[in-house]
């Protein structure tokens, strides 16, 4: 496990990396500044950032965007003095968040979630004709593993999507276009730039204004509407699909 850890605090600094050490993990690079840290991350990929959120020129959160930018694929741990921040932190893509003085406990903690995620990650790894069958999703401070099949419909947020289940929905930092890739090979389609929809889980489907469709799903009351050029492909999906 490669780690990257931040901190303005040469204390705090010399006693994240001393816990660390303790629980077994020697690959570690240090930074007293998000500057350096961000120069660090261009030219090297870490497994795991650990970023104090109070510091100057940039704080931990501004510096998690950036730094999951540039790899989407790192857990970001935030560690800080006060708890006020923990609500944004998750926002940003954190999967642990962390109050000073840290303890080995709380290392052993967070380093445990990570490697439960970590191993998901591994065990879900495919080859092109397969497809992962979970998702990691965030709403607030819980973590869902999503089964693919459990997903009526996904939709686009900014820089996001949410994930829509029976039973809750949650947000995931990906793109429309990454969304499609995990999909592929399953029964989801785009049916407008916005939206893919779980075919599985279409109860009806009505023409609406402009040719568009309005998708209600089993056992949820959400509507979904097409674009107009989703509609026209979607329609000739279901055709093809039904010879």
């Amino acid at each position: 496990m490669k780690v990257l850890i931040v901190d303005d605090e040469k204390l705090a600094l010399s006693r994240l990396k001393r816990i660390l050490n303790e629980e077994g993990i020697s690959n570690i690079h240090e930074c007293n500044n998000p500057i350096d840290a961000i120069k660090i991350a261009t030219k090297s990929k870490f497994d795991v950032a650990f970023l104090d959120i109070s510091m100057p020129t940039m704080s931990g959160l501004e510096l998690a965007n950036t730094i999951l930018e540039m790899n989407p694929n790192i857990f970001i741990v935030f560690q800080t003095a006060f708890d006020e921040y923990a609500l944004e932190a998750y926002k940003t893509g954190g999967l642990d968040y962390l109050l000073k003085p840290i303890s080995n406990e709380s290392i052993k903690k967070s380093l445990e979630k990570i490697k439960r995620f970590m191993n998901t990650s591994n065990n879900e790894s495919t080859s092109t004709n397969e497809v992962s069958k979970k998702i990691v999703a965030k709403r607030g401070s819980k973590i869902y593993m999503i089964d693919i099949d459990d997903i009526y419909y996904i939709k686009a947020d900014l820089d996001e999507v949410i994930i829509r289940t029976k039973d809750t929905d949650a947000y995931v930092r990906k793109k429309m276009q990454d969304m499609q890739e995990v999909l592929k090979g399953k029964n989801f389609f785009r049916v407008h730039r916005s939206y893919i929809v779980n075919v599985d889980k279409i109860k009806s489907m009505k023409s609406v204004e402009q040719s568009k469709l309005e998708i209600s799903f089993i056992n949820i009351d959400d509507i979904v509407t097409s674009s107009k050029d989703g509609a026209k492909d979607f329609r000739e999906y279901i055709e093809e699909r039904s010879l």
